[in-house]
């Protein structure tokens, strides 16, 4: 692949239809907070969610599924396990895995689960936000909570090993989000609003929207920066319409939003560029 092409509008465009009239099923292992949020989320896109963790049932259910969804949001070693048991089921047949590390150096049980995950396989994608990138990589950051204390510039360097390691595709995301691949390919995004970070789930939605895509898009990268310009448009629209109301509001916004965005908007609006090295 070459690293210099950048996917246009009309590429990523035809992805988001792709998941629209292709309805993929995504198997959410995924925290507590922010199930029914992740769900509506896919839903609105056009893709069918599934949230299961039970062991009797969580390889069965990746089978079934075009794409699996492992995020670490709320931990515990049952958990954990699912994740493995799933990981390596959808592994086995060929279904794409995407990584959301959630919170990643905020304790040393968080960094063993996701060691413990990358030695059961490789995720076709990750996407965290920089500090999560970061410590990932072992770089000492300061995370507070799930919360971001860097910037997605920062993490550039470490998301490119991260990449290597997994020979895939890795996104930090933040007011510009970097999306890169093992093979060199980088671009940036500058999409998405501030309010996005007020709403519970947003970023762990994207990660579900970002597997739909990569569900009907065989190529994990611009997967990812199909799903991210999706999310980010989709926000910045959201975010417009609520101004004079809130972000409880937005949260209604920002599904309508994804259900009902149109080729035109979304190839104004989005911001893409190769990245600058």
């Amino acid at each position: 692949m070459n690293p210099s092409i950048t996917p246009s509008a009309q590429d990523l465009w035809a992805d988001i239809e792709a998941v629209r009239t292709q309805r993929p099923l995504v198997h959410c292992i995924t925290n507590l907070v922010v199930m029914n949020f992740t769900a509506n989320v896919l839903l609105a896109a056009g893709a069918s969610p599934v949230m299961a963790h039970a062991h009797e049932e969580v390889a069965d259910m990746a089978g079934i599924a075009q794409g699996v969804l492992l995020n670490i949001g709320t931990l515990d070693p049952y958990w954990v396990k699912s994740m493995q048991l799933a990981f390596a089921a959808a592994q086995a047949k060929g279904t794409p895995v995407v990584l959301d590390p959630v919170g990643a150096g905020a304790t040393p049980y968080r960094n063993q689960a996701l060691e413990t995950l990358l030695e059961t396989g490789a995720p076709a994608i990750i996407r965290g936000n920089a500090s999560e990138i970061m410590s990932m990589v072992n770089v000492a950051v300061q995370s507070r909570g799930v919360d971001s204390s860097a910037h997605a510039d920062d993490a550039v360097s470490t998301a490119q090993a991260l990449a290597q390691r997994t020979d895939g595709t890795v996104c930090a995301s933040g007011a510009t989000d970097h999306i890169l691949h093992a093979d060199g390919r980088h671009v940036t995004l500058r999409n998405g609003h501030e309010w996005m970070t007020r709403i519970t789930g947003v970023g762990c939605a994207l990660t579900a929207l970002i597997t739909a895509v990569h569900a009907v898009q065989p190529d994990a990268w611009r997967a990812t920066v199909a799903g991210m310009a999706w999310m980010g448009v989709a926000g910045e629209m959201a975010a417009s319409k609520a101004q004079t109301l809130g972000v409880g509001s937005m949260a209604v916004f920002l599904l309508d939003t994804l259900q009902q965005l149109r080729e035109e908007e979304f190839v104004a609006r989005l911001q893409l560029a190769q990245a600058s090295h």
